[in-house]
């Protein structure tokens, strides 16, 4: 039981922490620039065994060479405190939690469909989403241009023309929502991709020239997004303004109160064990059109805010809709 209690703690950027920081980041020494050329510098990679391989009970390994598509995850914030602005990558606990937790977790819901490519990056401490200040913005945009380069690279290495689809929660769609912005929304990427999950941080049209938030299970070209809180709850802090979501259980944005009486698409702690619950869910306008949850899944029903379950309680509709996407996307072209 603690171990679970610890293990949300640990994943929701929803905490109350305090800056360890000694400087300001301008005066601070940055930890090293990832070397995308190195394996290590990634959590997970095709044809290799990591934690993005972690396969759902009763299903069968797809081998990676025969996968037409690829997925770019970003993963969340893992770094809750320290000295330094940006985590090192030599910051081996850390490391650990990344693959144990978000990328075991979240990036593995691809693995039927994709190959998966998550880059390491120089994250963000998390205190910086509830003081606005120069320090933090700074912090993020260096651990954004980790993000940009390591898709770059993703692309000049590794892509060789493939559709692919960009994926992140929390910190990870902060710079993936940017990332779109500065790389696909305008240019001849877009063509390649067949839609962005880019969950659990705000996001809306107004962002883009071309992008739009997806309206049905099978559009392309697109991107997915949601917030997940219990029902009648009503958010604090600014993450939520704005924003609009898709309804994970029909893949619209229609605001209808949905309801699965056995639900069996959660995942919590294992991603080869589903549970099989009464669930709803809808979308309800608080100040930004969030997804508001009932669920019966263990730990998730105990939270209001369910940050840290935006994968994990839709687990198994997003990993069946990656592949409804791709099916629509590889027929049209």
């Amino acid at each position: 039981m603690r171990a679970a209690f610890l293990l949300v703690l640990l994943l929701t950027v929803h905490v109350a922490t305090t800056y360890a920081q000694k400087t300001t980041f301008a005066e601070e020494t940055h930890p090293e620039a990832p070397n995308y050329d190195l394996e290590e510098h990634w959590s997970a990679l095709p044809f290799r065994e990591d934690a993005a391989d972690a396969l759902p009970k009763g299903e069968i390994w797809v081998s990676d060479s025969l996968k037409d598509v690829d997925v770019f995850y970003v993963h969340p914030t893992i770094y809750q405190k320290g000295p330094l602005w940006n985590a090192s990558l030599d910051m081996k606990k850390i490391n650990g939690k990344v693959d144990k937790y978000p990328v075991r977790l979240q990036a593995s819901v691809f693995n039927k469909s994709c190959r998966i490519y998550a880059p390491r990056y120089r994250q963000a401490v998390v205190k910086v989403f509830y003081e606005a200040n120069a320090d933090g913005d700074s912090a993020l945009n260096l651990a954004y241009q980790d993000v940009k380069r390591s898709f770059q690279h993703y692309m000049d290495n590794y892509n060789n023309g493939r559709p692919f689809i960009i994926a992140g929660h929390s910190q990870g769609t902060h710079h993936t929502r940017r990332l779109l912005r500065e790389m696909i929304d305008t240019t001849e990427l877009k063509e390649q991709m067949v839609a962005a999950y880019v969950i659990g941080f705000q996001i809306n049209d107004s962002m883009y020239t071309n992008l739009k938030m997806c309206a049905s299970p099978t559009e392309t070209g697109c991107y997915i997004s949601w917030m997940s809180y219990r029902e009648g709850f009503q958010p604090s802090g600014y993450w939520y303004r704005s924003t609009q979501s898709v309804n994970p259980l029909t893949w619209t944005m229609d605001s209808a109160k949905i309801t699965v009486e056995d639900y069996t698409g959660t995942v919590v702690l294992n991603a080869k064990r589903r549970f099989s619950r009464k669930m709803s869910a809808r979308i309800a306008d608080v100040g930004g059109k969030v997804l508001w949850v009932e669920t019966k899944a263990p730990w998730f029903r105990m939270w209001k805010n369910l940050h840290v379950a935006d994968y994990g309680l839709f687990y198994h509709s997003i990993r069946e809709n990656v592949q409804q996407r791709i099916d629509a996307y590889l027929k049209e072209n």
